[in-house]
């Protein structure tokens, strides 16, 4: 079988399985108390219905600059770190227990902390969406820039190289494949951090929406913001799945 057939019948198949899918959910919604959930096609109504009307794109808007903000600071702050972990020992040494900690603690559960130490203000929300993202990029960096093989160090130092020249020639090159995977993995992080943001701080974006609908008990717009939500993950974490493929190029010396 040749590759393109081979990937043809992969998106047949993916697309039959939507469809399935959405039949399921149509037959359920149809046969389930309409304050408890929702059919297929009613949600696809409201979905157009909120979008039609500009609710769901101010909403997408407000959560989309949240999330950008928190993945940026997380990829930057993770990765610079990481790599200073990875140089340093005495660094390393020192916070790798925090780092190990703080990556096993439910961020949900810090989230009333944040809120007493920052109010209801943008900035709350923006630390707790980098909370949620930094420590994927940050482990991955970690043990990508640790597994640098020696013997390419030793040959760059053979040349004269100095410490800046190391890192720009051989460690961050040979690190950023180990990121990439960190990236695609910390943004699903940063996507629940920004939901629970709005949930628990200030009521806006998409997490407000969710929220006016639930308490109206309209499952159908409850579950058009939420098919939102799945929709926008699909699509940011196809985007991280190809920025790692590319970077893994060089993992592989293509």
């Amino acid at each position: 079988m040749s590759f393109d057939a081979g990937r043809r019948r992969s998106l047949s198949v993916s697309l039959l399985g939507l469809v399935l899918g959405a039949g399921i959910w149509e037959y359920v919604g149809r046969h389930t108390q309409k304050s408890s959930f929702a059919s297929f096609s009613a949600t696809v109504s409201a979905l157009w219905h909120m979008t039609a009307s500009g609710e769901l794109p101010r909403a997408l808007r407000s959560s989309l600059e949240l999330f950008a903000a928190g993945l940026g600071i997380a990829i930057v702050i993770g990765f610079l770190l990481g790599l200073v972990m990875a140089r340093i020992e005495i660094v390393r040494t020192g916070l790798e227990p925090y780092v190990a900690m703080l990556y096993a603690t439910p961020m949900v559960a810090l989230i009333p902390a944040i809120l007493a130490m920052f109010g209801f203000e943008f900035r709350a929300k923006l630390i707790v969406v980098v909370m949620f993202g930094i420590w994927p990029v940050l482990i991955n960096t970690l043990e990508g820039a640790r597994s640098v093989n020696p013997e390419l160090i030793e040959v760059a130092k053979s040349y004269r190289s100095k410490e800046l020249q190391l890192w720009g020639h051989v460690i961050i090159p040979y690190t950023l494949p180990f990121t990439m995977t960190g990236v695609r993995q910390s943004i699903a992080r940063c996507l629940i951090g920004m939901i629970a943001s709005e949930f628990l701080l200030s009521a806006n974006g998409l997490g407000n929406l969710i929220l006016i609908y639930t308490q109206r008990f309209d499952t159908a717009h409850v579950l058009a913001a939420v098919l939102s939500i799945t929709l926008l993950a699909t699509l940011l974490m196809g985007i991280g799945r190809g920025l790692e493929n590319y970077f893994a190029r060089w993992k592989v010396g293509v």
